[in-house]
């Protein structure tokens, strides 16, 4: 979807994407856990994108240099990196300078961009029929992640909503499905359960959740669900966390209880 697109609305100057790239290294541990996306430009070189979150950022600098490096190691390409901050990092990280090696990756900070603004301009211009830009598409993709006053969850949960609006059925199902993966990575359990129920009222989603990850969703809920009854949450209260009915909570309450 982003084949031509560019950068250049955050800042950051490349050669157009030419395709996306299977970045698997086994061995690294990536950043704090988020998700890392590489790209093959159209110069031949690499364009790494590493997602931090705002509680795990401390140390995504220097994961994210031992990844690169491996990845050069592997492929022998030349990577510019951009590592994207969700809005509640509020500083701009410095780079590496750890004797003769020095690493200074892009930095866009989500928390300069106004989430609620964008989110307006996008959903008017899909309501007035027209078709959205490179960029309009990136920001749809990324506006989980910008300053908003919404919580992020709620936030995703529009985000997913307005891009059912797009025309182009490639288009759309793209943007959901990235939308769902940048966001999922920075919300807890209990959100990403919430999230993945508005997924399953698309009809993207038929195509990637079948029986057996309903049966992996179900299992993750029920776990949260005991978990929380341990800790005398309220029963309407871990309904509302988790999605299950209240037949399903008394049932893992007893479950509970008989431990």
């Amino acid at each position: 979807m982003f084949r031509n697109a560019t950068l250049e609305f955050y800042g950051i100057k490349t050669s157009p994407i030419k395709e996306i790239i299977n970045p698997e290294l086994p061995a690294v541990e990536v950043a704090g856990g988020a998700a890392d996306v590489v790209f093959l430009l159209e110069d031949n070189s690499y364009l790494h994108f590493a997602f931090v979150t705002g509680r795990r950022h401390k140390n995504a600098m220097q994961k994210c240099a031992g990844y690169d490096l491996r990845l050069y190691e592997r492929d022998g390409r030349l990577i510019q990196t951009v590592l994207i901050y969700t809005a509640e990092v509020k500083r701009k990280p410095k780079g590496l300078k750890i004797g003769s090696l020095e690493y200074n990756p892009n930095i866009i900070l989500m928390g300069n961009y106004d989430g609620n603004t964008i989110f307006s301009e996008l959903e008017a211009k899909l309501i007035s029929g027209q078709e959205l830009t490179d960029v309009d598409l990136l920001n749809l993709v990324l506006l989980p992640l910008m300053k908003h006053t919404m919580p992020r969850r709620e936030l995703a949960e529009n985000t997913i909503r307005l891009a059912q609006k797009i025309p182009n059925e490639t288009k759309r199902d793209a943007c959901i499905a990235a939308a769902y993966a940048f966001t999922s990575k920075h919300l807890n359990e209990a959100d990403r359960l919430k999230l993945l129920e508005v997924l399953r009222m698309c009809d993207v989603l038929e195509r990637y959740v079948d029986g057996r990850i309903d049966e992996k969703v179900n299992e993750k809920a029920n776990e949260i669900a005991k978990n929380q009854l341990r800790d005398k949450f309220p029963l309407d209260m871990v309904i509302r966390h988790t999605g299950l009915d209240m037949k399903t909570v008394k049932r893992l309450k007893a479950e509970v209880d008989r431990e």
